[in-house]
């Protein structure tokens, strides 16, 4: 006990739990736009995406904390587009074409890191470092939770109308479209800046957890966002102070942790199986 009160008084501490809280916060509340969407499984096979961004951005431009950010997303945001391009131009589903591109960069993203000499980095960009993150990337986890928490709450009702009928929601003459790319850039948005605290394969435990408990506990599509986003800030600072004693992780505790509420909620919840309810 000693000893973790002594690692309480570093700044390194200090910083790792403000980045559990803001982060955990950001990804539960954004995690309902995944779990009512139905993507979570696309949204992890584009997670793993990332990784070829980051290969070629320190390939091209070095190990600069801003260009690995930006490459990991733009990479992202290929595999996902060009997989719809393909899915659309051929007789393959959206699902089929999005594994193969997205393991084929993946497979091209390793092997450029291992020939740079990074197989180290590639273990905390595939499951996070969160000791490691610096006030720069705090920053960024802050900046994109703000802007995540304003639109989202700004369109939130035009938003849900379009999450549970995109017909409907054409009917009514909202854009549709832009719901649909708009959607998909927040959450490759939320998936890079979580990229130092929980990695590529871990952080869709965190996009989808925490949503996914209150599915089990409310009937109310609003509810989702504001108890995702708690149940994803209090399950990560839970981890914070598990990990250290524990001797674990603290990224692969974050999802454990997430992990057992959602264990909880399933065997307390009502069991229900009608359709959840809009505001």
């Amino acid at each position: 006990m000693s000893d973790f009160l002594q690692f309480m008084t570093e700044p390194i501490a200090l910083r790792s739990l403000w980045a559990c809280a803001i982060i955990g916060f950001t990804n539960g509340f954004v995690s309902a736009l995944v779990v009512l969407r139905r993507s979570a499984l696309q949204i992890g096979t584009i997670s793993c995406a990332l990784l070829p961004g980051i290969a070629l951005s320190i390939l091209l431009f070095g190990l600069g904390r801003m260009s690995i950010l930006c490459g990991a997303g733009l990479a992202a945001l290929l595999v996902g587009l060009g997989s719809l391009f393909v899915s659309r131009t051929s007789r393959l589903n959206h699902d089929t074409s999005l594994s193969i591109i997205h393991t084929t960069a993946f497979a091209i993203g390793y092997i450029i890191l291992v020939n740079l000499g990074l197989q180290q980095k590639v273990d905390d960009w595939l499951f996070g470092s969160i000791m490691s993150m610096g006030h720069f990337d705090l920053w960024v986890a802050f900046i994109t939770g703000a802007l995540a928490l304003l639109l989202i709450t700004i369109f939130e009702r035009p938003l849900l109308i379009y999450l549970f009928d995109p017909r409907i929601a054409a009917t009514m003459g909202l854009p549709t479209l832009v719901f649909n790319y708009g959607i998909f850039a927040l959450i490759i948005l939320v998936l890079v800046s979580s990229l130092q605290a929980v990695g590529a394969f871990l952080t869709l435990g965190l996009l989808v957890a925490p949503a996914a408990t209150m599915y089990l506990l409310t009937d109310r599509a609003s509810l989702m966002f504001w108890g995702g986003g708690l149940i994803g800030c209090g399950g990560s600072v839970l981890a914070f102070f598990l990990s250290y004693p524990l001797g674990w992780h603290l990224g692969a505790t974050i999802i454990v942790v997430l992990g057992v509420i959602f264990l909880l909620a399933y065997l307390v919840s009502p069991k229900r199986r009608g359709q959840i309810r809009t505001p």
